[in-house]
């Protein structure tokens, strides 16, 4: 199983392509669980359990037991409907792969490896999978918004270097801002528009599938990663604000000097008119 980051897909159902790849969607996923779209293939990697593929609108492709080329070609149907596609070397690097197979008891992740139970319903297995699917798409999410601000950091490291050095920041009002603004996106898309800092409300009402969430959640470390990326944030918003406010006061000392030089012109004016 592996799950990839993929542009923001706004997809009703997916070609078919000789045969590979056909809708399926069980009855049981409620209407909360609208942003997934459940795909089944029956080119498996393995004979031992049916092919899924979990798509994400958010931007990741989840998929169990798929044999390479219908990977690849899956991908190659999603790609004219991407939406601000990431970068190809983006999409490659920053992937989840968890080893799961089929044992005897209650469902599981144990020791990094996804235990499904053998003697559940089509359909409770699905929606088991979708728990184990939705944590390992949100890692993945997590990871392109640590790339972005590890670029964006990049993109402002020089400043602290110049201001310990003395020397002046050569950057302009309208680019502060802009990059106030990438921070405060990223910022939003972080913590106000993901489901990083609670629980999906689909989980509210299934305890079990809940505690399969959460428990590859903390596996992958998203609740330390978010701490540590909104740390890193703060870090940045005060470096910004720092930048505002220096040019913020550069700015006044301009309308300060402005206004002494036209006091110091009516001045001399009122002199020469004294004295010729």
């Amino acid at each position: 199983m592996a799950t990839w980051p993929w542009p923001s897909l706004c997809l009703l159902a997916i070609e078919t392509v000789d045969g590979e790849v056909q809708q399926y969607q069980p009855s049981t996923f409620s209407p909360d669980a609208s942003n997934v779209l459940v795909i089944g293939t029956e080119m498996l990697a393995k004979p031992n359990d049916y092919g899924l593929i979990f798509l994400f609108r958010e931007g990741s492709v989840v998929f169990w037991n798929v044999e390479d080329k219908t990977v690849k070609r899956t991908m190659q149907i999603l790609e004219p409907h991407e939406i601000q596609p990431y970068e190809i070397a983006l999409v490659h690097w920053e992937n989840e792969e968890v080893n799961y197979r089929i044992s005897d008891g209650h469902s599981k992740l144990h020791r990094g490896e996804i235990l499904l139970n053998s003697n559940l319903e089509p359909d409770e297995s699905i929606l088991e999978k979708f728990a184990f699917s939705n944590a390992l798409s949100l890692s993945v999410k997590l990871a392109i918004w640590e790339v972005s601000l590890d670029n964006f950091v990049e993109s402002i490291q020089f400043i602290p270097e110049m201001l310990k050095a003395g020397k002046q920041v050569k950057l302009s009002r309208s680019e502060v801002m802009q990059k106030i603004g990438e921070l405060f996106a990223l910022r939003h898309r972080i913590n106000l528009s993901s489901d990083l800092l609670m629980t999906p409300d689909f989980y509210w009402d299934r305890i079990h599938l809940e505690q399969l969430y959460d428990k590859t959640c903390q596996f992958l470390n998203i609740n330390r990663r978010v701490k540590v990326i909104n740390e890193k944030l703060q870090h940045c918003t005060e470096l910004t604000d720092l930048m505002r406010n220096h040019l913020s006061e550069k700015h006044g000392l301009r309308l300060e000097w402005m206004i002494v030089i036209l006091i110091s012109i009516e001045v001399l004016f009122e002199l020469a008119r004294v004295i010729f």
